[in-house]
């Protein structure tokens, strides 16, 4: 598996997203739960060589996004694709329902609160485009936020949030932050099966709740903000990648090697020092002799 066959996944920049026309499933990139560890460990290794040296320069920081329905294996990747890497230097947040104190600001607002600072990787588990995609088929949920204007009703909101996206997107990564966003593409059969199996495994009981299962009712609807979303939002310096989801080993070895490869394109070293710091460590050498 190599960066070529994760080109696929990308969105273009200017691309028209028709989710139909984007595959839930593909031709596995392992053929044997044997191998499909080996690849992963490989991959995982690479991500832990990169980010020790990300944490060492700290010049750079690494922002990725995920994003996905009920049950898309939204945890699991980000459990086995970031398992190698050092906590120190990584943190991941969640983003569910808006608390008082949030709706009191911009829809950014919480997010940029948590962004990764250089040298750090940081994961966000659904993120500020929630405000672009369940605030969207749940309108009703943008009442709390008292916005006025009638720019609800006319449908412009979700322009001007697309825009502030892609603005703030870019201002990140002219500032240092690279930001990688993954939509894991689920089908609805895939997506039931999933959710039965939450219903049977004691162990998963508390992962569902009746409005999971509800939620289905408005599979068109989500998957259509969706791919406007990926639409707005999917720049050079941002891309959104869709990948497969149905087969989660296939989407943790593809999201893996694009978090890998990422890292890999930033040229990370470990910093030089200077001949001041240079004779300053012959000092302490020879305190410590």
């Amino acid at each position: 598996m190599d960066a070529v066959k994760t080109k696929a996944f990308r969105v273009p920049q200017g691309h028209e997203v028709d989710l139909d026309r984007w595959p839930t499933r593909v031709e596995p990139f392992y053929d044997s739960k044997k191998k499909y560890k080996k690849i992963l460990e490989e991959h995982v290794e690479r991500l832990r060589a990169a980010q020790h040296l990300l944490y060492a320069q700290e010049s750079r920081a690494v922002l990725l996004i995920f994003q996905g329905m009920d049950a898309a294996g939204k945890d699991g990747a980000i459990a086995h694709v970031m398992s190698g890497v050092n906590p120190q230097g990584c943190e991941v947040s969640s983003f569910k329902q808006p608390t008082a104190e949030e709706l009191r600001h911009d829809f950014l607002w919480r997010a940029v609160c948590r962004l990764p600072g250089r040298g750090r990787i940081g994961i966000f588990n659904r993120s500020y485009y929630e405000d672009v995609l369940i605030a969207r088929v749940h309108p009703e949920l943008l009442e709390a936020q008292h916005l006025g204007g009638g720019r609800v009703e006319d449908g412009s909101i979700w322009h001007e949030r697309f825009h502030s996206i892609r603005e703030l997107e870019s201002h990140l990564g002219r500032n240092g932050t690279v930001i990688v966003k993954f939509f894991l593409h689920v089908s609805p059969e895939e997506q039931r099966q999933r959710l039965l199996e939450r219903v049977d495994d004691p162990r998963k009981n508390w992962k569902l709740t009746r409005s999971d299962v509800e939620e289905r009712a408005l599979w068109p609807q989500y998957q259509r903000a969706y791919a406007e979303a990926l639409t707005a939002t999917s720049t050079s310096e941002a891309p959104w990648y869709v990948v497969p989801a149905d087969d989660k080993p296939n989407a943790r070895l593809i999201v893996s090697q694009v978090v890998a490869d990422t890292l890999d394109s930033l040229d990370l070293h470990y910093p030089e020092v200077d001949g001041k710091q240079r004779r300053e460590l012959k000092k302490v050498k020879a305190l410590l002799s």
